[in-house]
């Protein structure tokens, strides 16, 4: 079988160098969202609530993604307690029984139900703003209280009903997905930094 070797690199180029300058522009254009977004997780976490998190295919694996990072530790270096995540993508038992029985629209909406308090924050992660599964979860939790903050691409619903939007600015799925996990370990970075400074500080020295 002949490869053209040197337009397969160049396809490989192209792909990452796009995917670098959408970041770049994210850098500059979400960067004050993501700040935002930090801090009410973390004055979530203060006050002894909770996230949670739900997507699908890619944005499911996100959202274990964040919850580990949460529940563990971003920087390994840093002794701190474990913070109360959830990613909603994970029960496969009620997913599937739900799902079969009911409709899979309903999946993360009944969870916000079963598991959110008032005061807890639902992040929703959908590249293209419009994963209608999603949109019922944040609009359920927005009429109970429950903060909610969106991932998405730059389109769709879910950038206009959500207390907070972090939109990646294309439409490009996998870029946007790439930039989504920059945007996550931002996330995870600041909420450390807001809450264990000191430990962080105390690195330093």
């Amino acid at each position: 079988m002949n490869v053209d070797r040197k337009g397969l690199a160049h396809r490989v180029q192209k792909a990452m160098t796009e995917s670098a300058d959408l970041k770049r522009r994210a850098a500059d254009e979400c960067a004050d969202a993501v700040v935002l977004g930090a801090q009410m997780i973390a004055s979530t976490f203060k006050a002894g609530g909770k996230i949670l998190l739900c997507g699908n295919g890619g944005s499911a694996a996100d959202c274990q993604h964040v919850a580990a990072e949460f529940v563990s530790r971003f920087r390994r270096e840093v002794e701190r307690p474990g913070l109360a995540a959830i990613a909603l993508t994970t029960d496969s038992s009620f997913l599937t029984a739900f799902a079969n029985d009911i409709g899979y629209e309903g999946v993360f909406e009944r969870q916000v139900e079963a598991l959110g308090r008032a005061g807890d924050v639902l992040i929703g992660i959908s590249t293209s703003g419009n994963s209608a599964n999603v949109v019922k979860a944040v609009e359920y939790a927005k009429a109970h209280g429950v903060k909610t903050l969106v991932l998405t691409g730059n389109g769709g619903r879910l950038p206009g009903i959500a207390d907070l939007a972090i939109s990646v600015p294309s439409s490009d799925t996998q870029q946007i997905q790439e930039t989504h996990l920059s945007i996550e370990h931002a996330l995870c970075d600041l909420v450390e930094v807001i809450l264990y400074g000191d430990l962080l500080q105390a690195m330093k020295r």
